[in-house]
């Protein structure tokens, strides 16, 4: 009822779920109202029962009104319904924390300040999973039976045997083009011969090793993190703790094996098919025999060359697998969380594998080797 300028509104009976048709009708009949009033007064004292139905009823009422610039007055309220009347009130409403302008060096500093944290927390999940994958390990050589070979040999499978393929185009591409470029270059300086001591150095040493390395993170590391991921997603993990199993020594440990096993095998593939690669490049485009091609890359390189690419090959599948493993365990329970630790395992992996083929060079050359 108006009383003045002020539409003063006296709900009664019961505002319950039961009579949410009348309900319904009797606040859409009193909007126009509410429209051309300039204050609103909500007297609740003759209300018999409410629920959340009807608390929402009178609020959307009330915010219909404060939204067109009335005060809106509650009056009346019983004791009872006082704590619902406030909780229905602070339904979808969103009062964002005002943002401070920060001076940009401060920001800036900020921003150092939460990067170096994330890194010392995944230095921290790195050192985390190396310890349990060696408590794992340990308590495989104690029980050697405890050793799931089955899933050693089928991720071995899959890590090793169908990666053959791709490793084999990708390696002979990259030798035939090193090939082909120094070629092209040392032909200014009458220096073809020098193309193979390149090749072969280079593929052996350093870039065989690498290029598998980095296709492995690519292929098999992002694999092993969707599925941890997913497993993780589903409690599958969390289902294996409760049975009483391990789920470094069920999940990890055959997977970093089979990664550390087959990646020295797939160097080995990898740089024969660089050499190879660059052989045919040497004989069609630099006009070099194969015989003489042969006896130059014997030259060349030596068991050192080979040992230096091939030792790197298992520390760089720990990394990867240790790396994968981890950020698999780190998904939430969201598809969003599962490509975004996918893509970080990806990245990690790639960029410790070169820091770590760095830091090899280094304390090769230190030992002369």
């Amino acid at each position: 009822m108006p009383s003045g300028d002020v539409l003063e509104l006296r709900p009664a009976g019961s505002w319950t779920a039961a009579n949410v048709t009348m309900l319904e009708a009797l606040s859409d009949g009193v909007a126009p109202q509410l429209d051309r009033s300039n204050a609103i007064k909500l007297d609740l004292a003759g209300l018999r029962e409410l629920d959340t139905l009807g608390a929402w009823l009178l609020e959307k009422m009330s915010r219909r009104a404060s939204s067109a610039g009335h005060p809106v007055e509650l009056v009346g309220v019983a004791d009872n319904y006082a704590g619902l009347i406030e909780e229905v009130r602070q339904v979808n409403r969103r009062n964002p924390a005002p943002v401070i302008a920060l001076n940009p060096v401060v920001a800036k500093v900020n921003d150092v300040g939460r990067s170096a944290i994330s890194a010392t927390e995944d230095v921290s999940v790195f050192l985390q999973m190396l310890g349990s994958l060696f408590m794992a390990l340990v308590g495989v050589l104690r029980r050697p039976r405890s050793l799931r070979l089955t899933s050693l040999v089928y991720q071995l499978y899959r890590v090793g045997w169908q990666a053959i393929p791709i490793v084999v185009l990708i390696t002979f591409l990259i030798g035939a083009i090193i090939a082909q470029q120094g070629f092209f270059h040392f032909r200014k300086f009458g220096a073809d011969s020098y193309v193979v001591d390149m090749v072969g150095i280079l593929v052996l040493r350093e870039l065989g090793v690498l290029i598998v390395a980095i296709m492995v993170a690519g292929r098999s590391g992002s694999a092993y993190t969707a599925e941890l991921g997913s497993m993780k997603m589903r409690e599958e993990i969390d289902a294996l703790s409760t049975m009483g199993l391990d789920p470094v020594e069920v999940l990890i440990l055959p997977r970093i094996i089979a990664l550390v096993l087959a990646l020295p095998i797939l160097s080995f593939i990898g740089s024969m098919a660089a050499l190879y690669g660059g052989g045919l490049v040497a004989q069609f485009y630099g006009g070099m025999e194969p015989p003489i091609y042969i006896a130059r890359l014997h030259e060349a390189v030596s068991v050192t060359h080979f040992q230096v690419g091939i030792l790197k090959a298992p520390f760089m599948a720990l990394v990867i697998g240790i790396v994968a493993c981890s950020e698999g365990l780190r998904v939430k329970g969201s598809a969003e969380s599962l490509g975004k630790q996918t893509t970080t395992s990806v990245v990690k992996s790639i960029f410790l594998v070169i820091v770590l083929d760095g830091l090899f060079a280094i304390f090769f050359a230190s030992i002369g080797m």
